[in-house]
């Protein structure tokens, strides 16, 4: 069977450029959506240009044209989102945009939202302000529902460059030399997750009928563990071992009162995952499906295996 052609919109961002890469490997004929906004970004240019190199074509649209945008889908089958969705850049809205147009198309096999963190319709109860990107995600949900959209929902849960790096100390990408942080006792259970296997396992739910229709969580069997066990990983590897500081649940939402609002936002997203344990604290159910038990083929990085590269 002919793989489908797939539109990945956003695909110079962060988690974008891994669905373009995946896409290309498996086979896929890749199409990147090229907005005007991109032409004075240097390095956005440069990606771009690199994607057709190696084999992906790019499709000129804009959310301000619709009709520009209805154009670039009726040359393909599946699209997916990665457009920016943190408490920096938020434009998970403006999939609204592209909902319509899907809609207008009429063509469209499949649609994957930009979600790839936690499930929004999981986090109905979500602390302020971090609250506001999963009520934007709801929204973009419905709307995609209400037209009958094919879709795919993908909760890849925790980014590892973002927060694993860094051991989940807030503001730091890399480990600490003397000192960590623990939320809580620090037992937990989250999920972590390469980005670029975040990127493969998509990729492979686009033509997956087992998928249609579904929320599908990423959830590496050896990548379940608290941050008490992660920090533990990190000693072994590097053998240093960090002076610990706790903070209790009390303390750590006391401490957000002062922050910014954008740091409030991720502050807030720390406590669904470190101390509510939002991201492992439920059952999937018969009406969802779990990446690496529908591909076990797919050998995802272990978080013991992705920390030496700090070392």
């Amino acid at each position: 069977m002919a793989r489908s052609r797939v539109l990945i919109v956003g695909g110079t961002g962060y988690i974008g450029r891994r669905f373009v890469k995946a896409s290309l490997a498996l086979g896929h004929p890749t199409f990147v959506l090229c907005r005007p906004e991109v032409g004075f970004d240097i390095e956005k240019v440069h990606m771009l240009l690199s994607f057709k190199q190696e084999g992906a074509k790019l499709l000129e649209g804009s959310f301000e044209d619709p009709q520009s945008l209805v154009a670039a889908l009726k040359q393909v089958d599946v699209v997916i989102s990665a457009m920016a969705g943190n408490h920096f850049n938020q434009q998970i809205l403006q999939q609204l945009k592209l909902v319509e147009a899907i809609k207008e198309a009429g063509n469209i096999k499949r649609f994957l939202p930009s979600e790839f963190g936690m499930d929004p319709d999981r986090m109905e109860n979500a602390l302020e302000p971090g609250n506001v990107v999963f009520i934007d995600k709801r929204k973009v949900r419905r709307a995609i529902e209400a037209a009958g959209i094919p879709y795919t929902y993908v909760s890849s849960n925790i980014f590892a460059g973002y927060v694993a790096g860094g051991l989940a100390q807030l503001g730091r990408l890399m480990p600490p030399h003397d000192s960590a942080v623990i939320y809580g006792d620090g037992n937990v259970k989250a999920v972590w997750v390469e980005e670029d296997d975040t990127g493969i396992y998509t990729m492979k739910m686009v033509d997956d009928p087992r998928t249609l229709n579904k929320t599908v969580y990423i959830r590496p069997p050896q990548n379940i563990l608290s941050q008490r066990e992660l920090v533990e990983k990190w000693e072994q590897l590097s053998g240093n071992t960090l002076k610990k500081t706790y903070i209790s649940a009390e303390d750590f939402l006391a401490g957000m009162e002062d922050k910014p609002y954008e740091h409030q936002i991720g502050m807030s997203h720390f406590y669904q995952m470190f101390y509510r344990g939002d991201l492992y604290n439920f059952e999937i159910g018969a009406d969802a499906r779990e990446a690496t038990e529908l591909y076990p083929e797919e050998k995802y990085t272990t978080m013991d295996s992705y920390l030496k590269r700090y070392l």
